[in-house]
């Protein structure tokens, strides 16, 4: 069975994106569908799919799996080969905390900064629950970075889905002017020069401009 994913717009919905590059990074092929969030019909087409109700949700052979780190978990077991988590134990353990950390944290971060791919603006004031976050998230990245065993500039050298859990973070630091260190900064660069992003991205304005 081909995969399905079902998505909201990608503008806007930064879980789809990451189960999208879970998809991408285990190189499968997948048929996606988008159904736009915050109309008077969204929950109806996508209790269609679902009963959660929410996106994204991933049809595979074995049912419909929902949340994005049940969708990542399940790719990764399913194409071991394509290496989605770090090959080290020790970076690997740390590439899931990581992971777990920003799917139930970071409340504030998400809440006072929506994600937005057309958003070029900073925040008048950063709360300080908001920066907390910040500072964590940057903390985390070079914790990683340095558990890393092999080289390269994504944080565990090569890309992992680490990097697909993190890409929306990376978009909100960019799209609300965020100063963040050199590190930080470059890392934020790397994943907006990464192909997937790039064409999620290209899609995500195009929808903007339609």
């Amino acid at each position: 069975m081909r995969y399905q994913l079902i998505i909201g717009d990608k503008l806007y919905s930064s879980w789809s994106l990451r189960g999208a590059l879970a998809l991408e990074l285990a190189g499968v092929d997948y048929d996606e569908t988008l159904i736009k969030l915050n109309q008077a019909d969204t929950r109806q087409r996508l209790l269609e799919h679902s009963p959660t109700g929410k996106v994204p949700l991933l049809k595979s052979e074995h049912g419909v799996i929902a949340d994005s780190l049940a969708i990542a978990e399940y790719l990764a077991e399913r194409h071991p080969h394509a290496n989605l988590w770090p090959t080290d134990v020790a970076a690997r353990a740390l590439a899931r905390s990581a992971c777990a950390q920003m799917h139930s944290g970071f409340f504030a971060l998400r809440g006072n900064m929506p994600f937005d791919l057309s958003r070029n603006e900073a925040l008048e004031t950063v709360p300080l629950d908001v920066q907390v976050d910040i500072d964590r998230i940057v903390a985390l990245w070079s914790e990683c970075r340095l558990a890393a065993k092999e080289t390269g500039p994504y944080l565990f050298g090569s890309l992992s889905l680490a990097d697909a859990f993190f890409a929306p973070i990376a978009v909100r630091l960019r799209t609300y002017r965020v100063e963040v260190p050199a590190d930080a900064a470059a890392y934020i660069e790397t994943i907006y020069q990464w192909p997937a992003f790039q064409a999620w991205q290209k899609a995500g304005l195009a929808e903007c401009e339609g």
